[in-house]
C-alpha cells in the first residue's frame, strides 16, 4: 500500500505558492475583491450579500469533545463569511440525535449538517429533510452511506483509509502487537478504524471497548490490559481526550507500550513535540466545519457540489514529533 503521510512541509509548499499567485494578482479586480472578502470575514463581516439562512449542525458528539469544538470553530467562521445564522446541537444517543434533527426540520431550517455515526438511526430522518426540500451535507462519519441517504456531499476522511495508514506507520516504527481501545460503542467509524489498522499492521493487534463517558474506567481498563500483558507495544486512541488517558494508564502499568492517537489538538501536539505520544492522525475538524457550511451556501446560492460523488476527503494526516512544532501555534487557537 502506497504511504498515506501527508507532509506538513509539502503542504506548507503548497500553501505558499498558491498564497505567491495570489498576490502577485493583487493589482487586479479579482484579486483586490478577494482581499476585501477576506478582510470583511476576518473582521466578523458578512463577505456576501445573500439572504441570512439558516443551517442547523447536529453531530453524534458527547458532552466535553474538544475534538466537536474545533469542528464548531471552523463552521462558525463560515457562518460568518457567508451571512449564515449557525445553529449547533449535539447527543451521543443515536435516537436523541435523530430528534434533533427533526426539530430543525419543523423549524424549517435553510440547511442541515449531520453526522451518521450510527446511521441506521439517521436514515429517515435525513429523508425527511430531503423531501422537505432542505439540502443535507454530511460531515465526520457515514462516507459510505452519504450518497444513498440523499446527502449533497460527505466531508472527512474514509476511516478506513485512516486506520489504514495507522497499520502502516505501526510496520514503520516496528510495532509488534497493538491495542485499538474503541471508546464507543456502535460507532461503524470506529470500527473501521480499527478493521483498517489491522488491515495493514503486520503484527497482532486486539480491539478494547471502554465506556468513553467515563474516563476514569477508560484509563482503568487500559491499564488493567497493560498489566496483563507486558507483550502490548503499542496502544492506539480513537480520539485526542482519549490519549492522555492512555498515557496515565501506562505509566500506573509501568508499560513500555507506545501511545498513539487519531485526532489532534493543543494537548497532543504538546505530547507529540515531548515524545509522550508516538504520533496523531489528523482529519482536519476546522475544515470539515468550514466546509460543510460553506458547500451548503454555494448550494443555496449556485447549486454547486463537490466531490462528484464521492467524500471530500480532509485527511488522514500522520503527525510526528517533527511535525508538531509547526503546527502547535494552530492547536493552541484550536482550528488545528
Amino acid at each position: 500500500m502506497a504511504r498515506v503521510r501527508t507532509g506538513v512541509r509539502a503542504v506548507s509548499a503548497v500553501l505558499a505558492a498558491v498564497l505567491g499567485a495570489s498576490l502577485a494578482g493583487c493589482s487586479s479586480t479579482g484579486g483586490k475583491r478577494a482581499e476585501e472578502r477576506a478582510a470583511q470575514a476576518a473582521s466578523g463581516k458578512a463577505a456576501v450579500d445573500t439572504p441570512r439562512w439558516k443551517v442547523a449542525m447536529v453531530t453524534h458528539s458527547g458532552d466535553g469533545d474538544t475534538f466537536w469544538d474545533i469542528v464548531q470553530k471552523g463552521a462558525k467562521q463560515a457562518a460568518v463569511k457567508d451571512n449564515i445564522d449557525f445553529l449547533y446541537a449535539h447527543s451521543d444517543q443515536a435516537q436523541e440525535q435523530a430528534q434533533l434533527v427533526d426539530s430543525y426540520i419543523s423549524k424549517g431550517v435553510d440547511g442541515l449538517i449531520v453526522t451518521l455515526a450510527k446511521p441506521d438511526a439517521m436514515k429517515d430522518v435525513v429523508a425527511k429533510a430531503e423531501k422537505a426540500g432542505i439540502p443535507v451535507m454530511t460531515v465526520n462519519s457515514g462516507s459510505e452511506v452519504s450518497k444513498a441517504f440523499g446527502a449533497i456531499t460527505h466531508i472527512g476522511q474514509d476511516e478506513t483509509i485512516a486506520g489504514e495508514a495507522v497499520g502502516t506507520e505501526l510496520n514503520e516504527r516496528g510495532k509488534k502487537r497493538a491495542l485499538c481501545v474503541l471508546h464507543e460503542q456502535g460507532n461503524v467509524g470506529h470500527e473501521q478504524r480499527c478493521a483498517g489498522a489491522k488491515k495493514t499492521f503486520k503484527g497482532t493487534m486486539q480491539n478494547l471497548y471502554v465506556d468513553g463517558t467515563n474516563m476514569p474506567d477508560v484509563q482503568a481498563s487500559i491499564e488493567a490490559k497493560l498489566q496483563a500483558d507486558h507483550g502490548i507495544d503499542s496502544v492506539v486512541t480513537l480520539g485526542a481526550p482519549f490519549a492522555d488517558a492512555a498515557v496515565q494508564a501506562k505509566q500506573t502499568a509501568d508499560s513500555s507500550a507506545e501511545v498513539d492517537t487519531f485526532d489532534l489538538n493543543s494537548k497532543v501536539a504538546t505530547a507529540l513535540s515531548a515524545g509522550t505520544l508516538g504520533f496523531a492522525v489528523d482529519q482536519q475538524p476546522y475544515l470539515q466545519g468550514y466546509e460543510a457550511v460553506d458547500l451548503i451556501w454555494l448550494y443555496k446560492y449556485n447549486l454547486n457540489v463537490l466531490g462528484g460523488g464521492l467524500p471530500v476527503l480532509t485527511g488522514p494526516q500522520i503527525i510526528t514529533k517533527d511535525d508538531a512544532g509547526t503546527l502547535q501555534k494552530y492547536t493552541d487557537r484550536g482550528t488545528r
